[in-house]
């Protein structure tokens, strides 16, 4: 497909913005068809706007599950701090 080819060597110059991905791919193609490069900017939007949002999610789930219990403590693993017990 010719959006995966344009994103695989110029993904960098990508985003979740429409237009300005409109402005990319001319910049680094020249593509006559007006039609052809609004389907193209538009699956390529659509594309990173899935990978970022499976991303997030995937951060979430990790988050979520990032609880442990530690000698009947909880733990937070996402700092590197361990829970300090209370002097009687």
């Amino acid at each position: 497909m010719l959006s995966m080819k344009v994103l695989q060597d110029n993904k960098e110059k990508f985003g979740v913005d429409f237009t300005k991905n409109k402005q990319a791919l001319n910049d680094i193609s020249k593509i006559t068809s007006k039609t052809l490069k609004n389907k193209l900017a538009g699956y390529i939007t659509k594309f990173i706007k899935n990978e970022f949002k499976a991303k997030i999610e995937k951060a979430k789930r990790i988050a979520s599950t990032k609880e442990v219990e530690l000698d009947g403590k909880k733990l937070d693993t996402v700092g590197d701090t361990q829970p300090t017990e209370a002097s009687s």
